[in-house]
């Protein structure tokens, strides 16, 4: 009986051992990055290799593309203004198109710049958040100090960690959720970078009536995936304003449903303005 009892502990022990060791190296390596890939600014687009894609003049890179495509709109209006004087279809004037095509050819050249100051705006909005929240509560708002306040509240020691009781329940579903987070974050810092290559495409589509459709879907889910990193920063500013001093039941709970409230921010945006999903969890889906 008591050689069952020993194995037993010696099986718990070693499983609790095991998990310490896997949260302590996620903690310590993983979730660093996460401010990183959260709060997105205009430094997104300071990659030498990134920029070698997006091309550093008129005649290399994506905007070489995409005056390509210019030429192949006016090339697509000329053909349809001929043939409307064929078949006596009604399309708009040639001045209108033209001046339409010069607007959108210009700030598709200049597309990059415009696209900085969008992501600098929402950058700026983010950071006046978390200053505000650094300001009220002397600490800083961001994931780092939250994953060090909830380890002071829930301790991963070795000596201390319990699988088998309700923190050690507590502190799995927090890195858990948390890894989720990672995962979620970053496949939402793959999709900035892809809406922001095909930003000349966008702003060119304005230039026919029968491709603007196209504008309006890049720009409400590129705004989505922008607008995350807002309702994140207010999430951790409430999460920052409550007292977690006591350190009871009620306070790991709440740590809990905070962390729910920062994975479930995407869905919350969708149902709001809609955009694209970057829940790993869900098959990827626009709402319009």
């Amino acid at each position: 009986m008591e050689e069952t009892a020993n194995i037993t502990d010696t099986i718990m022990n070693t499983i609790n051992t095991i998990l310490q060791n896997l949260f302590s190296s996620i903690d310590n390596n993983l979730y660093g990055v996460l401010d990183d890939i959260t709060f997105i600014s205009e430094d997104i687009l300071i990659d030498k290799y990134f920029e070698k894609i997006l091309g550093t003049s008129l005649s290399d890179g994506i905007l070489l593309i995409s005056n390509s495509f210019l030429l192949g709109f006016l090339l697509y209006y000329s053909i349809k203004y001929l043939m409307s004087h064929l078949n006596s279809l009604q399309i708009e004037s040639p001045y209108q198109f033209i001046f339409k095509l010069v607007i959108c050819g210009t700030c598709m050249n200049f597309s990059y710049f415009i696209l900085e100051q969008f992501l600098s705006l929402f950058s700026t909005i983010t950071l006046s958040i978390r200053n505000l929240g650094e300001t009220l509560f002397n600490t800083q708002i961001c994931f780092s100090t939250l994953i060090n306040t909830i380890n002071s509240t829930i301790s991963i020691d070795s000596t201390s960690l319990n699988i088998f009781s309700l923190d050690g329940i507590i502190k799995s579903t927090l890195s858990i959720s948390l890894l989720s987070l990672i995962f979620s974050y970053s496949f939402r810092y793959i999709m900035i970078k892809i809406f922001v290559l095909i930003t000349p495409f966008a702003i060119l589509s304005l230039s026919i009536s029968s491709t603007s459709w196209f504008f309006k879907s890049w720009i409400k889910n590129l705004f989505s995936l922008l607008f995350i990193q807002i309702v994140v920063s207010l999430v951790l500013l409430v999460i920052f304003s409550m007292d977690y001093s006591s350190g009871n039941l009620l306070v790991k709970f709440l740590y809990i449903g905070a962390i729910y409230a920062l994975i479930k921010a995407n869905s919350f945006v969708r149902e709001f303005i809609g955009g694209i999903s970057t829940n790993i969890s869900h098959s990827v889906g626009i709402r319009r």
